[in-house]
């Protein structure tokens, strides 16, 4: 049977065959220069953030006024190829100007404008890899390791999908809907970790204080001033070359590594945080686990929380460094020297508690992030 040009998942109501156009029937290359030095904003396309003004990318202009002269001039909704390859753009990024606003670009880029085509449809279109295939075949990388070449009417000889423009619309609405919801979940992740961050300041007394700024109801008095050694237990991880293969988990500074037969801990819960390295950044470990030598684990005491010390491990600024060496470092003094203030066990449960519950929403609205870029992922390669 002839082989239909459609993709594998589509709209219903729609049944014909797409067509195939080249680029250069519904785009126009962009030669217009900066002569008068009309325009001052300098762009730059990144493969992760696209088009993106280079103040905000580099936080400081690169370009100037003697040599913007000689730059493009990209408008609203332009498209940008960037011959600069990285793992996350093999081939170079293509990317749309979504900025609202002209601006410059270096001449190392290739810039068009589009005609006859849904611009969402286009953008999407070259999200997905589909069009790299062209780009390796009459492509190369050039004398620069780090950059593709191809010839502008190579380039501009490209094919692209053409299906009516009603299903381009309709393709091009479906993922501008679905960034935003991407989008909605990164911006709720971010915007409760900074949450969390103000209120582990807020809520945890300052340097001199014995009451934090706020409190949770039915709270008072002060709380007392001790060491970590007073209410915890800290042990070392150690090598687990000579175990077997199982179900215990064995974790690094880096978080999970692989799972073992044995376990350094098979009924408490502990706060695993990094000796050496990566000392900033504590993890609730759940029994059974095995950890390695460059993580130590730290179980509290009965008269203590775990989600609560493990909010404390979150304010501390351990600033340790092997002398030696200059790589940051703990050492069990270090963390059992440390001076902190500590509320009865009952205030310790509802603040762990408090921030626990902050710390599965934040997991949540990552997780929902993370699995929605892998479905976009998985829908540009099976719409197009």
């Amino acid at each position: 049977m002839e082989k239909r040009n459609v993709p594998e998942v589509r709209f219903k109501d729609f049944a014909d065959d797409w067509e195939e156009r080249k680029l250069m029937d519904v785009a126009e290359k962009v030669n217009k220069k900066n002569i008068d030095l009309a325009v001052s904003e300098t762009f730059t396309n990144s493969a992760e953030y696209g088009v993106i003004s280079q103040r905000d990318y580099f936080d400081h202009d690169v370009s100037n006024a003697e040599n913007i002269g000689g730059y493009y001039v990209i408008g609203e909704n332009d498209f940008v190829y960037n011959p600069r390859i990285s793992a996350m753009a093999p081939v170079g990024p293509i990317n749309r100007n979504k900025l609202n606003r002209k601006g410059v670009m270096s001449p190392l880029y290739t810039i068009f404008n589009m005609h006859d085509i849904d611009l969402s449809f286009l953008e999407f279109f070259f999200k997905g890899d589909k069009w790299h295939q062209y780009m390796y075949y009459n492509g190369d990388t050039g004398a620069r390791f780090d950059r593709f070449s191809i010839k502008n009417e190579v380039f501009f000889d490209m094919p692209v999908p053409y299906p009516k423009e009603e299903e381009q619309r309709k393709i091009g609405d479906y993922f501008e809907n679905l960034d935003r919801l991407t989008t909605l979940h990164k911006v709720k992740c971010e915007k409760l970790k900074l949450f969390k961050e103000s209120m582990l300041d807020k809520m945890f007394p300052k340097n001199g204080e014995r009451v934090p700024e706020i409190r949770f109801k039915g709270f008072s008095g002060e709380w007392e001033q001790c060491e970590l050694g007073d209410v915890v237990d800290i042990f070392s991880g150690r090598d687990y070359k000579h175990l077997s293969a199982g179900d215990i988990p064995v974790y690094g500074t880096g978080g999970y590594m692989l799972s073992v037969n044995e376990a350094l801990s098979y009924e408490r819960d502990a706060i695993g945080i990094g000796r050496k390295g990566t000392i900033d950044k504590p993890y609730i470990l759940h029994a059974p686990f095995w950890t390695v030598d460059t993580l130590f684990y730290v179980i509290p005491r009965e008269s203590s929380n775990i989600d609560f010390i493990y909010d404390i491990f979150q304010t501390v600024e351990w600033e340790k460094k092997d002398e030696s060496t200059g790589v940051p470092s703990l050492s069990k003094n270090a963390i059992y020297n440390t001076q902190i203030m500590i509320p009865s066990l009952n205030e310790q449960r509802k603040i762990g508690l408090y921030f626990k519950e902050l710390d599965n929403l934040i997991t949540l609205h990552h997780l929902v992030y993370e699995k929605l870029n892998l479905f976009k992922e998985a829908m540009l390669d099976k719409m197009f």
